[in-house]
């Protein structure tokens, strides 16, 4: 499904009708972007994952960013 058709026909309807819609659209945004959160996070509990693994992953290629870094600051800048 290809989202920027509805995203730019919201954009050129907002644009061509800005002065003559004047509506409150906060709740209903706050009601929708609720659901999505909802929907995802439904979605996200149905993958089975191996949460351990990735945490071994996750912290490995922290301390791998962090190291890389550091020794990149340290090549160009030295120590001052």
């Amino acid at each position: 499904m290809n989202i920027f058709i509805p995203l730019f026909l919201g954009v050129a309807i907002g644009y061509l009708f800005k002065e003559k819609l004047r509506m409150n659209l906060d709740k209903p945004l706050s009601a929708t972007l609720l659901l999505l959160i909802f929907f995802m996070g439904v979605e996200a509990g149905r993958v089975e994952i191996d949460a351990a693994s990735i945490l071994i992953i996750s912290i490995t290629f922290a301390a791998l960013t962090i190291t890389g870094s550091l020794a990149f600051s340290l090549l160009l800048g030295g120590r001052r």
